[in-house]
């Protein structure tokens, strides 16, 4: 079990070595998901698993619990087992838990393949309550997809947010991954 404090990973220098950048990122994205998330119950998140048993990437997705306030965050890939708690997250910029307490607005399900998921978690110009919409994606019954849930609103927000980034974006790779990302949320607002 890999036992964190989030607070020894927050403020990781860029020329820090690879394997400790990679767990910071990794570590962020799971409190990100987990406060993003229900809380008081376990769940699926389209988070995918970093472990490499037998040098393969391992196929499982991370599940999440997050009690309460004040309580380490739990995580496990349901593949490979690999699992930990993350403590020290709370008021951090990876917590993503509404003001208040305020419940998710409710809205509809759109399915999006894994690769525009994490199209959509590589995003830097999202804001709060799009990040959380992303964020809490979880994963599809095959394990091939994530599930975003949001309204008609949301969603021409998020495909908004994709558009104008996909715009600035001087790589090409990365432009061609956020346009297509956009197509995918296109197609599902006319759907």
């Amino acid at each position: 079990m890999f036992v964190s404090d989030l607070r020894h990973f927050l403020d990781v220098p860029d020329d820090a070595p690879g394997p400790t950048l990679a767990m910071a990122s990794q570590l962020c994205s799971l409190v990100r998901a987990a406060t993003a998330g229900p809380a008081g119950k376990s769940w699926v998140s389209a988070l995918g698993c970093r472990r490499r048993p037998d040098h393969r990437p391992c196929t499982g997705r991370m599940v999440l619990f997050r009690p309460e306030v004040g309580t380490p965050i739990e995580w496990r890939c349901d593949a490979c087992g690999d699992e930990g708690v993350i403590s020290g997250w709370e008021g951090s910029y990876a917590d993503l838990r509404r003001p208040g307490g305020r419940p998710r607005q409710g809205g509809r399900e759109v399915p999006v393949p894994d690769h525009v998921a994490a199209a959509l978690r590589d995003l830097r110009l999202l804001d709060t309550d799009a990040e959380r919409v992303v964020y809490a994606a979880r994963a599809d019954r095959s394990g091939q997809g994530a599930i975003l849930e949001l309204d008609d609103e949301g969603l021409d927000e998020l495909a908004g947010f994709v558009a104008a980034e996909a715009n600035h974006e001087p790589d090409r790779r990365r432009q061609k991954r956020l346009d297509e990302a956009f197509n995918v949320l296109s197609d599902a607002g006319t759907a």
